[in-house]
């Protein structure tokens, strides 16, 4: 099931990323208060932040009418997942759920708790996954848990990663919802998270948009997909041109770039080889093309030294 939050879909058509700079969804805990600032501030910076929804985790219940307030969902910590009053009392404000794994919790454990929210009439819970704690403090999802939570109990899951995205990419590929990163998650860190929802999601998160606006960002989610991969198949394609006896255009190989052809039509039986054949012919001539450029980049840096020193010699004679 797909759980409304703001104006996102979390469950339903792209990964989203919650915490750190350009997150889809921003999030604090009240529990990391400092400095005599009051919950009211520290959710008034939260939405000062961005115009996506804010997640809240209260430092206790008495957090939770500000939250009601001013929050779009309500985030339960590992740390309070066994706390069954506190859960009670978070399902009843009726706003989404955020419900930590305890790093002990069983799977049946933490799907219960879960279900006690349903039984206080909120289903809209997302699950998140952090794991325990490597040596180095590093989150550590359990992957195979957080399909297995999905699976059983039909509840969108996350995999939480602290401050750390690399497993980004690996918790999309296994089917996360989204990621959770540390609020306190830096710009580089928060940008690679990005760039696996996008990139990686693109390859394994089948969409189905239902407006326009929906789909031309689908769009854009496959072309930066196919960017990455155009820009590795080219470097590829370059390195073969560097081992083969002889290379560019004279070296092409047509029978091998039919079988190419041939094996992509097998995955992508829609557009069928008539239709793929000019496709693949450009890209293998884009690589070629590069390929001599760099090529002949040496020589006519070669050839302009070579300029340089005849200039000076001749303007010593």
């Amino acid at each position: 099931m797909a759980v409304r939050l703001g104006a996102l879909t979390i469950g339903a058509g792209p990964a989203v990323v919650i915490g750190g700079p350009g997150a889809d969804v921003h999030w604090i805990s009240l529990r990391d208060r400092r400095g005599g600032v009051s919950s009211a501030e520290s959710v008034a910076a939260a939405r000062a932040w961005g115009a996506g929804p804010v997640l809240v985790e209260p430092s206790s219940e008495e957090d939770l009418p500000l939250i009601a307030e001013r929050a779009d969902g309500v985030v339960v910590g590992a740390a309070w997942m066994r706390a069954s009053g506190l859960v009670r009392a978070v399902a009843g404000l009726g706003l989404p759920v955020l419900l930590h794994r305890h790093p002990s919790a069983t799977l049946e454990e933490w799907l219960a708790i879960a279900g006690r929210c349903a039984a206080e009439g909120n289903d809209g819970v997302v699950l998140c996954e952090s794991g325990g704690r490597a040596p180095l403090g590093a989150a550590a999802p359990d992957l195979a848990l957080m399909r297995a939570a999905r699976g059983r109990s039909g509840h969108p899951v996350l995999a939480g990663l602290g401050a750390d995205p690399a497993l980004a990419s690996a918790a999309v590929a296994a089917g996360a919802d989204g990621l959770l990163l540390d609020p306190s998650a830096g710009e580089r860190d928060a940008l690679a998270a990005r760039e696996a929802v996008r990139i990686v999601g693109a390859l394994t998160r089948r969409e189905s948009p239902d407006s326009v606006v929906a789909a031309r960002e689908a769009i854009d989610r496959v072309d930066a997909a196919l960017a990455v991969l155009l820009e590795r198949r080219a470097e590829l394609a370059g390195t073969i041109q560097r081992l083969k006896p002889v290379g560019g255009f004279a070296g092409r190989d047509a029978d091998r770039e039919r079988r190419l052809v041939a094996e992509m039509a097998r995955r992508a039986p829609v557009l069928g080889e008539a239709r793929l054949a000019p496709i693949m012919n450009a890209v293998i001539e884009a690589g070629l093309h590069l390929a001599e450029e760099h090529r002949s980049a040496p020589r006519s840096r070669g050839a302009d030294r070579g300029t340089e020193t005849l200039g000076t010699e001749a303007s010593r004679e």
